[in-house]
């Protein structure tokens, strides 16, 4: 029987089950295994263990001042809940242009290394590599035929040369 658990083990059901991708009808055996088996409770508990100490390791810090602008955030939506709505003929009357000292753009501190394109770019990007590596074939491919003629001209010239 011990056997039987171990294949259980290493058939990546926990893992399925520990990232959410298990069925239903998967779930439910788990926990029957969990509840029956105290190996595989153990393993399951390990698994998770695993996980939230690479998710811990993987994570990446919000910039510095990113809590103080949710909390900036929060507050605002919290003192717009306090007081009361204008009525709806005020509203139409206000402006919707945004004011003048507000900023139109979120200063963003990335320390990636890596740039992001749009999809449609990276089809694009994908073409011209390709385009560049035919004409690359070509360019050597028409080098060689021309060094070929050079050649069989030379040869040419020593012929008529030794037929005078």
């Amino acid at each position: 029987m011990n056997l039987d658990i171990q294949k259980y083990l290493d058939s990546g059901m926990l893992e399925a089950y520990v990232t959410g991708s298990a069925t239903q009808e998967e779930e439910r055996e788990i926990l029957y295994f969990t509840q029956k088996y105290p190996e595989v409770k153990q393993a399951l508990e390990q698994l998770e263990l695993d996980m939230e100490l690479m998710a811990a390791v993987m994570a990446i810090p919000p910039p510095p001042g990113a809590w103080d602008k949710i909390d900036s955030a929060i507050d605002d939506i919290i003192l717009r809940e306090q007081t009361a709505p204008n009525p709806f003929k005020e509203r139409q009357e206000q402006s919707f242009r945004p004011k003048e000292d507000a900023p139109r753009y979120i200063d963003a501190d990335i320390q990636d290394s890596h740039m992001r394109v749009h999809k449609a770019w990276k089809w694009v990007f994908a073409a011209v590599f390709i385009l560049g590596k035919i004409f690359l074939a070509t360019a050597i491919y028409f080098y060689l035929e021309n060094r070929q003629a050079q050649q069989q001209i030379q040869e040419l010239k020593t012929e008529v040369k030794a037929l005078k």
